[in-house]
């Protein structure tokens, strides 16, 4: 039972509570350089989404046999090996894709995320905990794409996914397909996800109580409600 909740824990973790690019604020240039379309923001999140997975695979079941000293290389060594099979297989079945994504398709070895979660977690985890985080976080940036590339292509193109939505009578707002778009869409969303999370942290220290704060271990008022009353005054 604790092992499925944790399992659960980590799958849920980077779709909401640390997503990549909403809470953690990774991938940032990618994000704002796909985003103009939603048809270019899929194509990006699925296959960041399959090297993230399938190198924290790899990467969790070598960790004991990677020495220290070249860890970061190796991992971009694995990272580099499953985004050119990637990259390949796109260019196969879904050259439109390749073509929309262009450079920063290859550039997905040196994301920030993919790398990240390899030395912060695959690194020291289990294979299937390091599966489950990588899928967890390749759904949450996939998400966090999709939904600013909709604002994006519907404000800035009146479009979603190519279809017409608005109608041509209304004169679309082209700075949003822009780069000045791209930055005022992230920092609303942005700081929509940090307001959401305020909220619903503040939500569970009210109904956990001392037990909810991250200092509560070697805070000398934990478990005195009254003491804790006084020190929030």
């Amino acid at each position: 039972m604790a092992e499925k909740k944790s399992i659960v824990k980590e799958f849920t973790k980077g779709i909401v509570k640390e997503n990549p690019v909403l809470r953690l604020v990774l991938g940032t240039c990618p994000t704002l350089a796909v985003t103009t379309s939603m048809e270019s923001a899929i194509g990006m999140g699925l296959a960041a989404s399959a090297v993230l997975v399938c190198s924290n695979i790899v990467i969790s079941a070598m960790r004991k046999i990677i020495p220290q000293k070249v860890r970061i290389p190796a991992y971009i060594v694995i990272i580099a090996g499953f985004v050119s099979i990637v990259q390949m297989l796109v260019k196969a079945f879904l050259p439109q894709i390749d073509e929309m994504l262009g450079v920063y398709l290859p550039l997905i070895v040196v994301n920030c995320i993919i790398l990240g979660r390899a030395e912060a977690y695959a690194g020291k985890n289990p294979v299937l905990l390091s599966a489950v985080d990588g899928l967890g976080m390749g759904i949450g940036f996939t998400c966090a794409l999709l939904l600013m590339s909709g604002i994006r292509e519907l404000l800035g193109a009146g479009t979603l996914y190519g279809f017409q939505v608005l109608p041509e009578t209304i004169p679309p707002m082209t700075i949003f397909i822009l780069a000045p778009g791209g930055f005022f869409v992230f920092g609303i969303l942005i700081a929509l996800a940090n307001a959401l999370a305020e909220r619903s942290g503040k939500s569970k220290a009210q109904l956990k109580g001392c037990s909810a704060c991250p200092m509560a271990a070697t805070c000398s008022l934990t478990g005195s409600e009254n003491a804790c009353k006084e020190e929030e005054k």
